[in-house]
């Protein structure tokens, strides 16, 4: 088996034909356009690529090689992502809560206005304490309904709309 050294240098060769010259032209434009790529890098994506070799397995370009700007650049891009993924679940979680505190205060309404017109329809002149009458079903003997104040029952019917 062949043993490379650690670092390895190969060479590659452009000859002046149209098809070279204009692949040379390509590689210095996108070596331009990407000034922290060395062609080497370029060369060796390439061979990655061109190898067929799955994605998961070519090494990482080298942060070393980066200026440390560009690499504080490359954080501060990847904490904004966090936080923003961070800030939206919470967001949604928040709004999930806000939604469930009005339903239930809305609840607490309609149960407090049931309550109050519970209160208004039984006699107040009754001498049987309601703990009784709920607990013996010997008083609850009567199913006609009560007459009914035309108030609430005007605003009973806003609510059970809203």
């Amino acid at each position: 088996m062949f043993q490379w050294s650690k670092k390895v240098v190969k060479s590659v060769t452009f000859n002046p034909e149209i098809g070279d010259e204009s692949l040379l032209a390509q590689v210095e434009s996108f070596l331009e356009a990407q000034p922290e790529k060395t062609f080497s890098d370029l060369c060796k994506e390439a061979l990655w690529q061109a190898l067929c070799v799955p994605d998961s397995v070519p090494p990482s370009p080298n942060t070393a090689a980066l200026p440390m700007e560009q690499q504080i650049g490359e954080l501060q891009r990847q904490i904004a992502g966090l936080e923003e993924r961070f800030f939206a679940k919470e967001s949604n979680r928040l709004q999930a809560m806000e939604s469930q505190i009005l339903q239930l205060s809305q609840q607490m309404a309609q149960l407090a206005i049931m309550v109050n017109q519970a209160g208004s329809i039984q006699p107040a002149s009754s001498s049987v304490p309601t703990a009784e009458v709920v607990n013996n079903p010997a008083f609850i003997t009567d199913t006609t309904p009560q007459e009914v104040d035309p108030v609430i029952s005007r605003l009973s019917s806003l609510v059970d709309d809203f």
